[in-house]
């Protein structure tokens, strides 16, 4: 597939990629330039589509999360005084 250039340097993008991509009117896309000189267009998606990605286990409470960094910290500290 291929698409021109305009005078301003835009390009349309192939209805069959924008279909590919689930890309509609207003959407973001990204380029990433690879070392070889290849040109990856992906879109950009909002964080709230990441939303339900991960499954929790079970609820977590405040105070749990607390203990859980309060103990990490304390295992970061042990593994700095061994060195």
């Amino acid at each position: 597939m291929e698409s021109a250039l305009t005078g301003k340097g835009q390009a349309t993008i192939p209805k069959a990629i924008r279909e590919h991509l689930h890309l509609k009117p207003g959407d973001r896309v990204k380029f990433f330039v690879h070392p070889d000189g290849t040109v990856v267009l992906l879109p950009k998606l909002p964080a709230s589509s990441l939303r339900g990605i991960l499954k929790a286990r079970h609820a977590v409470s405040v105070d749990e999360m607390n203990e859980a960094i309060a103990a990490g910290f304390v295992a970061i500290r042990k593994r700095g005084k061994r060195r």
